[in-house]
């Protein structure tokens, strides 16, 4: 079995025995139900004097057992990492998923996770969380396991809104269906992708608005449209830019294809190659076919003003 492997570091808290609050779940997404589990797992780190930690997986345990019906993931690892840590944790490990961790049992995960590599002072778990080999462990074993050997376990209560529990499912639902604004109301941030600028075919230039045309994007895109979002080159310490975002294949020249075009405000410089980090804050209108280039642009110039208007009030 692969053992966890450091991904992400905090302002870790000295402790004398190298034992951490611990927390460990797929965590996709990072939603207000994970915020949750992270104030929690920050009491008990404050509390008992030891670094806290966050485990998750990659890939989803899902992709191996059942990949037909695996979800799309809303987070890549590193982008899981660096929210998580933004909200506070001393450090995130990425616990790689294999047929010998599947095929660990309950009290083995236990043992050789959770306290074998990550050496749990104490364990914060959403109420509902399941481990080991066909999610035979529950909250109550887990309870029993750690009072075994003097290791704290508390249980976190779903964080309702809008009288429903906020899960990574839910989140998933929303910006599968282009509601990008109400899954940012459920999340730690606005939702995200990442992806490589690569050639187009210049259409958008052609019409005066730009684009940045992405590929490998890991991560689930909304539905196609065209939205207001943010975008920046990836990693780098550039502003983040206004960005008109266009999902969906342009029908208007014919294409099938489906492509994902940025246009940056005001930005007029060469980004092929480059990876661009693109938040979605709101949709603003449906794909649709236009009758002439002219229409099509006339239509461009309000989509930009308008996303232009709503990344302006970020």
């Amino acid at each position: 079995m692969a053992v966890p492997v450091l991904v992400a570091a905090g302002p870790r808290r000295p402790s004398s025995t190298g034992r951490r609050a611990v927390a460990v779940g797929n965590f996709d997404g990072v939603h207000l139900g994970h915020a949750r589990i992270v104030e929690r797992l920050l009491e008990a780190g404050r509390r008992l004097d030891v670094p806290s930690a966050v485990l998750t997986f990659d890939p989803h345990p899902a992709l191996l057992l059942r990949p037909q019906s695996a979800p799309v993931p809303l987070t890549t690892p590193a982008r899981r990492a660096e929210l998580l840590v933004a909200a506070g944790v001393d450090a995130v490990f990425v616990q790689p998923v294999d047929a010998a961790l599947l095929a660990l049992d309950a009290r083995g995960f236990y043992r050789r996770v959770l306290r074998g590599a990550l050496d749990a002072a104490a364990i914060v778990e959403g109420h509902d969380f399941r481990f080991g080999a066909g999610r035979a462990g529950d909250m109550d074993l887990l309870r029993r396991l750690g009072a075994e050997e003097g290791v704290e376990v508390a249980g976190v209560e779903a964080v309702l809104v809008g009288g429903e529990p906020v899960s990574s499912s839910r989140v998933r639902a929303l910006v599968a269906a282009g509601d990008v604004a109400a899954a940012a109301a459920l999340l730690a941030a606005p939702y995200r992708i990442s992806g490589e600028v690569v050639h187009g075919r210049a259409r958008g230039r052609t019409l005066g608005f730009p684009t940045a045309n992405l590929a490998s994007v890991a991560t689930l895109l909304p539905a196609p449209g065209v939205y207001a979002g943010r975008a920046r080159v990836a990693g780098s310490a550039d502003p983040w830019r206004a960005a008109a975002i266009h999902l969906g294949a342009p029908v208007t020249f014919g294409a099938a294809a489906a492509t994902v075009e940025v246009h940056l405000v005001g930005f007029d410089g060469d980004l092929y190659g480059r990876r661009l980090d693109v938040d979605f804050l709101a949709r603003l209108r449906d794909t649709r076919r236009f009758d002439s280039p002219a229409e099509l642009a006339g239509q461009l110039a309000a989509d930009v003003a308008g996303a232009a208007a709503v990344a302006g009030g970020e």
